[in-house]
């Protein structure tokens, strides 16, 4: 991954003891020691702000919105915890990105892209009437006389996201079915996630153990939540209730 798009001073991060002592004058507002810290991490804030390249936002944007980040990582670093800064620096980073993303519209879609999924759109109801039916993406496609794939990026593009805790199993209150339990991580994907790893390793790390056995059980080895009432000895009832109860908290923490 090229990240001398931004010229950046060629410097490696600060040693753990370096950044604390760091920390500790740019929070008695110490100037230089500010500095210091924001140029030997902003290569950390040029990895995070790639993770969001995607967005349809100018890269040097959003690595100017990481830079804020940074800055309140900073001066809301508590040094009398025990978790690296550059883990806790991550999270505030992505946190003030997300928060960008959201107050400005989470995805920009192009013109153009707009316009074909109205095109789409209205093709579509063509085919409806003609059909008596919903067209299929094929017969759109050649109706259109454009390729499937550019008709299915048109049509993504103008959907809105869907919350990773949006219920999509109703059948009954004790065993609704978030979206984010239809959610697999597909292979070569890691580095797509280490962000994510470090955003929740904090919050993980504070569940009691039961809990945090939950969830390493459900997302880490993949297991249903009938496997882990019988290893833990409970109701698949109850689980379902305590994995609802830690997802929320896990959630309201970052």
């Amino acid at each position: 991954m090229d990240y001398n798009i931004i010229d950046l001073p060629d410097l490696e991060l600060l040693s753990e003891e370096e950044t604390r002592h760091y920390i500790k004058l740019a929070q008695q507002d110490d100037e230089k020691a500010l500095e210091k810290l924001v140029e030997h991490n902003l290569r950390l804030v040029l990895k995070v702000t790639y993770r969001f390249r995607n967005t349809g936002y100018e890269l040097q944007d959003l690595f100017q919105v990481g830079v804020i980040g940074l800055l309140k990582a900073i001066r809301a670093y508590d040094l009398e915890k025990g978790f690296k800064f550059s883990t806790y620096a991550v999270s505030r980073i992505i946190g003030e990105i997300r928060l960008y993303l959201r107050d400005d519209g989470i995805i920009k879609v192009s013109r153009s892209l707009k316009k074909l999924a109205r095109e789409v759109r209205e093709k579509e109801e063509e085919l409806k009437k003609k059909l008596n039916r919903t067209p299929t993406i094929n017969e759109l496609a050649e109706a259109m006389e454009i390729a499937k794939e550019d008709i299915i990026r048109a049509l993504e593009a103008n959907k809105a996201p869907s919350s990773i805790y949006q219920t999509i199993n109703t059948k009954s209150a004790d065993s609704e079915l978030y979206l984010i339990d239809s959610i697999g991580v597909e292979e070569g994907e890691g580095d797509l996630n280490t962000f994510d790893r470090l955003e929740l390793v904090e919050v993980i790390r504070n569940l009691e153990p039961r809990a945090r056995k939950i969830i390493f059980m459900r997302y880490f080895e993949d297991k249903t939540q009938q496997e882990v009432a019988e290893e833990i000895g409970v109701s698949q009832v109850q689980v379902s209730r305590l994995e609802r109860k830690i997802l929320e908290e896990l959630r309201n923490s970052i």
